[in-house]
This record gives C-alpha cells, sequence and structure tokens, in this order.
C-alpha cells in the first residue's frame, strides 16, 4: 500500500508563490493524483487533479493560477502563483488507483496524505 506525503506549505502574502510536493512511496505513475483542500468550516474540495495519462483539470477557482504536474517517479506538483487569501486552507494530495478516473469526488481516492497549510496573509 502506497503512502503519500505533502510538503511545501507556509504562509506567505498575497500575490505570492508556492510549491506543494506530494511524494508517493513507490510507483505511483498509474494512479490518478489529486490535489484538495479544505478550509476552517468548510468541506473538502477538489483542486486540481493529473490523470496517469498526463490529462489535467482544475477547479474554476484556481485555473490559470495553479499548475498540477509529475516527475517520472513518484511525485506531483502543485505551482499556486497570485495566491489569494481564499486559497487559505490544508491542502491534501489523494491518490485514485483507477488512474483514468477523472473525479473531483473525495470517495473516488483511496490513499490520502497528512495534508499541509496554506496560508495567505499579509
Amino acid at each position: 500500500q502506497l503512502q503519500f506525503v505533502e510538503s511545501g506549505g507556509g504562509l506567505v502574502q498575497p500575490g505570492g508563490s508556492l510549491r506543494l510536493s506530494c511524494v508517493a512511496s513507490g510507483d505511483a505513475m498509474n494512479y490518478a493524483i489529486g490535489w484538495f483542500r479544505q478550509a476552517p468550516g468548510k468541506e473538502r474540495e477538489g483542486v486540481s487533479y493529473i490523470l496517469s495519462s498526463g490529462f489535467k483539470r482544475y477547479a474554476d477557482s484556481v485555473r490559470g493560477r495553479f499548475s498540477i504536474s509529475r516527475d517520472n517517479e513518484n511525485t506531483v506538483y502543485l505551482q499556486m502563483n497570485s495566491l489569494k487569501s481564499e486559497d487559505t486552507a490544508i491542502y491534501y494530495c489523494a491518490a485514485n488507483v483507477y488512474g483514468n478516473i477523472e473525479s473531483f469526488r473525495t470517495y473516488d481516492y483511496q490513499y490520502w496524505g497528512q495534508g499541509t497549510q496554506v496560508t495567505v496573509s499579509s
């Protein structure tokens, strides 16, 4: 069973950038990897995902500002630019063993990381 660990969160000013990393404990190239976030008092929501085919999708709220990518081994990145206060949340990566299923539904993902805090504030 693979494990996933996020890193790269922190405190950033509005307009700034962060790059989050999601590292799998093994080869995750056949998995779909999603990034989700959860703000205080809100439900967890999908931000972006990348399929095993390389297809990518973004939530409307982040399209044009965030970019998802993966290396050839076990790491998926989320580059976040032009950050806004409303991007403040705990960010989670998750894996779906069905690598070519498009989904922002949390229950479609079987493996989750522990999360990394992103705070956008001046």
